[in-house]
């Protein structure tokens, strides 16, 4: 079974996240940051990742804590599901679309993290949300995962529809580098041999 365990307590946040990677998208989200529970939940149905996450945070202050350690945790908990990544498809690249939003991912499991983030919102708030939030859950998810993960708005006016589309996009491209490639015959898709 490829699944992981992550309990991260801080003086900020407290997370419990449980994932299995040959899932069905199963979800029991729960952060207390409305929208974000909303594309955590896009983020599992469509990876095809079985996610149970309950965080509570300082939200007193603010989101930010919340939403950044969800990243962190889930990010650690690929790796660890991941093991030594033999066998795996590594890529996944998808261009998504929600109505008049065009939103492109790709990424690269190759244990270097880094984020390209070229996504812009209209707006600073969806309801009560921070836009500006959705890039700093990415940029931990890449950090703590290992990933190396772009992400591109080609088109859009609307700033629900552009992050869902980027979290649907993402979770996409996760889906297809965390599938079993039938051909890699158990070898680590790399021709350093190790990730």
């Amino acid at each position: 079974m490829r699944s992981a365990r992550i309990d991260r307590k801080t003086a900020e946040t407290e997370i419990a996240l449980e994932i299995e990677l040959d899932g069905t998208g199963a979800r029991e989200i729960a952060t207390g940051v409305g929208f974000f529970d909303h594309m955590l939940e896009q983020l599992a149905r469509h990876s095809l990742i079985d996610i149970t996450l309950k965080a509570t945070g300082d939200r007193h202050i603010d989101d930010h804590h919340t939403v950044e350690d969800c990243g962190i945790a889930l990010g650690q908990a690929l790796r660890e599901a991941l093991g030594d990544k033999r066998g795996i498809r590594r890529y996944g690249a998808v261009t998504l679309v929600m109505d008049e939003a065009r939103v492109a991912a790709a990424l690269d499991l190759s244990g270097r993290p880094f984020l390209v983030w070229d996504v812009e919102f209209p707006g600073a708030k969806i309801g009560a949300f921070d836009t500006e939030l959705v890039r700093e859950f990415f940029q931990a998810l890449a950090s703590h995962g290992g990933i190396t993960l772009h992400v591109t708005r080609d088109a859009g006016i609307n700033s629900h529809h552009i992050a869902e589309a980027a979290f649907k996009a993402v979770a996409r491209a996760l889906r297809q580098a965390v599938e079993p490639d039938p051909r890699a015959g158990g070898e680590v898709p790399s021709t350093k041999g190790t990730l």
